[in-house]
């Protein structure tokens, strides 16, 4: 069933007039950086149409990410973390300079990629970074049979991902693995891949969700309920644990050639969840109008950051 177009329309409330759910800025935790959208695959349900024509958004460059940074600690905000993610951030040039200066900055680093050819060409340079022990990598496996993971990332996706695997193992790198709920029970998911973990020989608990992260769909064409200001008492959830209350991500649009802060990874292209180019302009609160906070956060209960 499609989404009413009444829904998600007005900001500040939802279509049965009901005042809208916001979430208020606490402080900076994680600092997102979408290194642009294009990718060496096209992944069905990609949320941000990531593929390896897709350049909507622009691939940043070391310049970029390092006026962050300095803006960061040049305010002493409490940053922790630093995350990457695309479209394929291995497919970014500067992205070895990039993670490096990070780590030297001793910020923690969470990397999402799918591990393959785009980071094994990488690996030369990428080798000198095993040495940091902040940085983790999340790979990315939508099911726990090649068969289903296939069905959605294309032919030879699995085997190619696994070399990237056991690279990242056999350099002492630090990793999990994120997937997809498919409309499958979480204990059936989570048995898959425990099963899958004990025949590849890989110490990653299936049952923790930090080892494991997995995603609800996020399909907006079909009805999501709108969430509104009483909903946090009804559902018994606060809305300082969204995500919006302590991340923010930077990309850079095609359309201007300019980097922008979003309140959001999930939203990158929506100009009202953008805050112009400076992240202390983007301390407010986020009014909870699209179908992605409904479906992955408040309903969905997941994170990007997950830390």
């Amino acid at each position: 069933m499609l989404n009413n177009e009444n829904t998600f329309s007005n900001k500040y409330t939802t279509a049965d007039g009901s005042n809208r759910a916001y979430v208020s800025f606490t402080f900076l935790k994680t600092l997102w950086f979408n290194t642009g959208t294009l990718c060496n695959l096209t992944c069905k349900g990609c949320y941000i149409e990531s593929n390896p024509i897709n350049d909507k958004l622009l691939y940043l460059n070391f310049k970029d990410v390092e006026h962050y940074i300095n803006e960061i600690q040049i305010n002493n905000w409490p940053c922790k973390t630093i995350g990457f993610t695309g479209g394929e951030p291995f497919m970014n040039k500067d992205i070895i300079e990039i993670l490096e200066l990070c780590l030297e900055k001793k910020f923690k680093v969470l990397v999402l990629t799918n591990a393959m050819q785009p980071m094994q060409n990488k690996i030369n340079n990428l080798k000198r970074l095993s040495k940091f022990k902040k940085l983790n990598f999340r790979i990315s496996l939508d099911h726990y049979s090649k068969y289903e993971h296939e069905k959605i990332r294309g032919e030879k996706t699995w085997d190619r991902t696994f070399i990237g695997i056991k690279w990242l193992i056999n350099n002492n790198f630090k990793f999990n693995i994120a997937s997809r709920m498919l409309n499958e029970d979480e204990q059936v998911i989570r048995d898959g891949f425990a099963k899958l973990f004990k025949q590849h020989n890989l110490t990653i608990n299936a049952y923790d969700p930090q080892d494991l992260v997995l995603f609800p769909e996020m399909n907006s064409k079909f009805i999501t309920p709108e969430i509104t200001t009483e909903c946090w008492s009804i559902l018994g959830i606060e809305a300082k644990n969204m995500m919006c209350s302590d991340s923010r991500m930077i990309v850079k649009r095609k359309e201007d050639q300019q980097t922008h802060v979003v309140a959001c990874t999930l939203i990158p292209y929506e100009n009202n969840f953008s805050y112009g180019s400076k992240l202390k302009d983007s301390f407010k609160k986020v009014y909870l109008n699209h179908p992605h906070c409904s479906k992955f956060c408040v309903l969905g209960g997941s994170s990007c950051s997950n830390n």
